[in-house]
């Protein structure tokens, strides 16, 4: 059978990532330049819907934005000069082609294309009360709930439509709307999801971030603000906020993972950040080494930071082949395990009888640490110590990250001695949740109104979890039904 590489396996999955363009020519070539600079945040399916003054022209696939759009014909069958695109790592609903956005839809008002990284957390209660009252779904995705919102509203406009909708949905969202009026970009109120806005000429760009703008050869103009609407008609643009200003709490683990380290975000860059987290960490959890090794790729500018505070050598003990994608894996089990290689392989001749410090962003399962730890065994190393630039996972999330369920969280299971062994290191820390803070300028974590959402670390939700309370509800239920019968 085919499998993705077992390293990736225990990741927190990127998101997805949206993009928008109003007033180019070559709107949807643009669109698939802009996607393919955030494969990174979803590699399961992607999709662009264009729009031309008369129609809209959809197509959306599985599989990368390689091949499926850098044929001359699929571009040529996409023209206008407005596009929103998508590319898709599924954390609602399954993975099919029906899931694949942007999603589409004729409404009383004309076309509504919508495209969504982020998660509803009350989508699934929507979804039931829409039902209720005659709603057809065409899908599993929670943001087709949205549609179906707009679709159902007794407003008037469509923009007084879509701003009603937004007020009954909980959780996260950074979503790009086209319309025959025009496109709409937002952000939830917390601004958990990321959104950027640049301008190509007169073209008005939107993005996840900030490379699809470097793609395309436009200029950064803004980050979209947390609760905010842009409306863009033609050139025009204009701004609201209806839901009124809150402090926000945007994603911290995309410094720490998801974003690509090339971007920048609140006017810092990524990368320079994670250097900085990679310092942090070697300040709270010195050891004595020969080696610093990152884990690649993610692991590469935090390792960095540690080797220059620590002073201990940075070197690429663990190589990476850019050329191998889906591997083919034989039935017996010696077989398999040497497919692990295939990707990542140890740099024996540096490691052999080194003490090492590896460094990582995170460990999920830890599956990942295991293997790799055991990799630096068997090339020899005298001693393996593992670093992690976050936190210990031990909550899911919520708002659009394919985190595992609880129980299966490495870190909500076992302490950090317990993991220790687990992965067979000679020692194991984290950075601490104040010293990530502290990496990202600021003094420690507030208990009150922390700057950042870090649920998946400290359990701290931002927002209502509504389908969870309900799912928890009928749990307990059915216990005490259980009990009583």
């Amino acid at each position: 059978m085919f499998t993705t590489n077992p390293f990736d396996d225990d990741k927190l999955r990127e998101e997805c990532g949206v993009f928008g363009i109003s007033g180019a020519t070559d709107a949807s070539a643009l669109a698939a330049l802009g996607l393919h600079a955030l494969q990174h945040r979803g590699q399961e399916a992607a999709g662009i819907v264009s729009f031309d003054g008369g129609e809209f022209h959809v197509h959306r696939a599985m599989g990368h934005v390689a091949g499926n759009f850098d044929r001359d014909d699929v571009i040529r069958a996409l023209p206008g000069e407005a596009a929103v695109g998508h590319v898709r790592y599924s954390t609602t609903g399954e993975t099919a082609l029906r899931n694949v956005q942007p999603l589409y839809a004729d409404l009383a008002s004309g076309g509504f294309a919508v495209a969504h990284n982020g998660n509803l957390s009350n989508a699934m209660r929507l979804r039931r009360d829409l039902v209720r009252q005659g709603s057809i779904f065409q899908s599993t995705s929670d943001t087709e709930v949205i549609i179906h919102l707009v679709a159902t509203s007794s407003y008037r406009t469509l923009l007084d439509k879509f701003i009603d909708a937004l007020k009954r949905v909980e959780g996260a969202y950074s979503l790009i709307c086209m319309t025959p009026e025009g496109m709409i970009a937002c952000r939830d109120p917390l601004g958990i999801r990321p959104l950027v806005m640049g301008r190509l000429g007169d073209s008005v760009i939107f993005a996840s971030e900030s490379v699809a703008l470097d793609v395309c050869g436009a200029t950064f103009e803004r980050e979209v603000e947390p609760g905010e609407l842009i409306i863009v008609q033609g050139t025009e643009t204009r701004s609201l906020h209806p839901f009124g200003k809150q402090p926000s709490r945007p994603c911290i683990f995309e410094w720490v993972y998801f974003s690509r380290p090339d971007s920048i975000a609140d006017d810092r860059s990524v990368y320079s950040v994670r250097k900085e987290i990679g310092a942090q960490l070697a300040i709270e959890s010195p050891v004595e080494a020969d080696l610093v090794i990152p884990v690649p790729d993610s692991g590469v500018p935090a390792a960095i930071g540690y080797a220059q505070q620590s002073g201990i050598p940075f070197e690429l003990g663990i190589i990476r082949s850019h050329y191998v994608g889906r591997t083919f894996i034989q039935p017996r089990d010696e077989v398999r395990h040497l497919g692990v290689k295939l990707k990542h392989n140890a740099n024996r001749a540096l490691i052999s009888g080194k003490r090492v410090v590896l460094i990582d962003d995170s460990i999920v399962r830890g599956t990942t640490s295991l293997k790799i730890v055991q990799m630096m065994r068997d090339a020899g190393a005298a001693e393996v110590h593992m670093r992690i630039a976050s936190p210990p996972t031990r909550h899911s999330c919520y708002y659009g990250v394919d985190t595992p369920e609880r129980a299966k969280l490495l870190a909500a299971r076992l302490n950090t001695p317990e993991m220790t062994d687990y992965i067979h290191a000679d020692s194991l820390s984290f950075i601490s949740i104040d010293g990530l803070y502290k990496a990202l300028g600021e003094a420690a974590r507030a208990d009150v109104r922390p700057k950042y959402c870090d649920a998946c670390f400290t359990g701290d939700y931002p927002t209502n979890l509504t389908d969870q309370d309900d799912v928890a509800a009928v749990d307990q239920f059915a216990v005490l039904k259980e009990r009583v019968g």
